[in-house]
């Protein structure tokens, strides 16, 4: 008596019909929400007092003698007094920061509701953005205070030969919450997306990749 040879068994397949992942949660819109106006909020916060209580140019407060102070400057360019001397800069910082905000909007929208690490990192850029446009539109200027520096006789003396000076250009919050922000793209693109590639099955890429950051 002949026998059928059993049949294999089809691989298995996603379930058919099921939903798929959400992209618009109110926790997802509100963890943005709450991450940009923090910022923006300490931002403009630190900005104010400075104004309030440091000379420019003039006063400078010790918060870690021979490295970390707070002094007051008033940066009418962007990053490193990038076109300060312009006459067109604040109409091209309006520009940029009006199409930085549609940007981080629209990968914002398109964002999964579980991807909480991407959502910060694009809030904190929104606060930064954000934050030194408010300067821009109100005084004309961004208001920066920490100033960071060595007193280190070896090290500033190889600073200085190397680079010219050994102290970084002074910053803001607004600034810390950019480049912390596209870091946090950064590392999401470069580690945390090729550890979920290489996680999923035959190595593809997973099925909700969010889009990277310009």
């Amino acid at each position: 008596m002949s026998t059928t040879p059993a049949q294999a068994e089809p691989p298995a397949t996603p379930e058919q019909g099921a939903a798929p992942e959400p992209l618009h949660t109110p926790a997802k819109y509100a963890l943005f929400g709450a991450v940009a106006v923090i910022f923006t909020v300490a931002d403009q916060a630190s900005k104010i007092w400075v104004r309030a209580n440091l000379a420019e140019h003039v006063d400078e407060l010790q918060i870690i003698p021979g490295f970390l102070s707070f002094i007051h400057a008033e940066n009418p360019g962007a990053a490193f007094s990038l076109l300060r001397d312009s006459a067109y800069r604040l109409h091209v910082f309006g520009a940029f920061t009006v199409l930085a905000v549609l940007m981080i909007g629209n990968m914002v929208r398109t964002l999964p509701a579980r991807e909480r690490f991407l959502n910060v990192a694009f809030a904190l850029v929104m606060s930064g953005a954000v934050g030194n446009a408010i300067d821009r539109v109100v005084q004309g200027t961004v208001t920066d205070f920490i100033r960071m520096y060595t007193e280190a006789p070896g090290l500033k003396a190889w600073l200085v030969a190397q680079v010219g000076t050994a102290e970084w250009p002074t910053y803001n919050i607004a600034d810390i919450a950019i480049v912390v922000g596209l870091a946090m793209v950064a590392f999401h693109s470069l580690v945390l997306d090729r550890e979920g590639q290489a996680a999923a099955p035959g190595g593809a890429a997973p099925a909700a990749s969010p889009p990277a950051a310009t």
